[in-house]
């Protein structure tokens, strides 16, 4: 009989109808490598567990700097793909998608007050 493991929280729940397409997630791990021949079946529960808490975090980082940027117009309760890529760039954690999101999609005035903070921050 098997013994409950470190991830047994998150692989005893159902994989309903919300969580990501474990089959499309496996795919995508065997292309990573060559080396790659066999997955067991509790990784991609995990991969898709972990795909899930990002998405969470981006788009709160990108709600967060889309309500600030727009405190003095009207709210809007849409994330658009500038929002994001504002997030992405104003967050640290983030600097590896940097390169995928391109000069021309966020906001030039959030880029100039990221760049005031930060030059802010960096002097005495």
């Amino acid at each position: 009989m098997r013994q409950a493991g470190a991830y047994s929280g998150i692989l005893s729940r159902k994989t309903g109808p919300h969580s990501l397409p474990l089959a499309r997630i496996k795919k995508i791990m065997k292309k990573s490598s060559d080396d790659v021949k066999m997955i067991s079946g509790e990784a991609p529960i995990v991969f898709s567990k972990a795909c899930e808490l990002f998405i969470e975090e981006l788009t709160k980082r990108a709600w967060i700097i889309m309500t600030n940027n727009n405190m003095h117009e009207k709210r809007r309760s849409t994330l658009q793909k500038d929002d994001v890529a504002s997030a992405i760039i104003a967050t640290d954690v983030f600097d590896f998608l940097v390169n995928l999101v391109s000069n021309t999609t966020h906001d030039h005035n959030n880029c100039e007050e990221l760049n005031d903070e930060e030059s802010r921050q960096d002097s005495p």
